[in-house]
C-alpha cells in the first residue's frame, strides 16, 4: 500500500513540474533580422483557464495575438497586422523550454510570392511577476 501511495505522489508531482515548466506566462522578447534591419519585438502572454492570450508589439505598432495554442512545450499563435489597407497574417510556432521560445516565423511572400521562413528565438524577461505581465485591456490609464 505505502508503495502505491509512492508511486502516485511521485506521478502527481511529475504531473505538477511538468504544468509548470509549459507556463509561458510573461513578456517575451527577441529580434527578429530581416532585409530592412533588425525588429525588436516584445509579447506579453498569459496562460489561464486553458486559453493562451497576448499582446504582441514591435516598431510598426501592437495588436493581440489570434489563435492562440499551447499543447505540451509547443507554442503557436498568429499576429495579424494591417499595412495600407492590405491584411498580413505572420505565423509563429516554437518549443517552450524554461525561459526561451524556439521555433520559426512564418510571413507572407512579398507581392504573393513565397512565404517568408525565419527563426525565432525569445527570452523571456527575468525576475517578472506573473500579474505584471498580463496583456492590458481596455483604455490606457490617465
Amino acid at each position: 500500500m505505502k508503495t502505491r501511495r509512492l508511486i502516485c505522489l511521485c506521478f502527481a508531482a511529475g504531473l505538477a513540474v511538468v504544468a509548470l515548466a509549459a507556463d509561458p506566462t510573461g513578456t517575451w522578447k527577441w529580434t527578429t533580422r530581416s532585409p530592412n534591419g533588425d525588429i525588436e519585438t516584445t509579447l506579453k502572454l498569459e496562460s489561464k483557464d486553458g486559453k493562451l492570450t497576448g499582446a504582441y508589439s514591435n516598431q510598426f505598432g501592437g495588436t493581440a495575438i489570434s489563435n492562440a495554442s499551447l499543447q505540451d512545450d509547443g507554442i503557436a499563435f498568429d499576429v495579424v497586422r494591417d499595412f495600407g489597407g492590405t491584411k498580413y497574417v505572420v505565423k509563429y510556432h516554437g518549443k517552450l523550454d524554461g525561459d526561451t521560445i524556439k521555433g520559426t516565423i512564418e510571413a507572407p511572400g512579398h507581392d504573393g510570392g513565397e512565404a517568408l521562413k525565419l527563426d525565432w528565438n525569445a527570452r523571456r524577461t527575468p525576475g517578472e511577476k506573473a500579474d505584471d505581465a498580463k496583456p492590458k485591456t481596455g483604455p490606457a490609464p490617465h
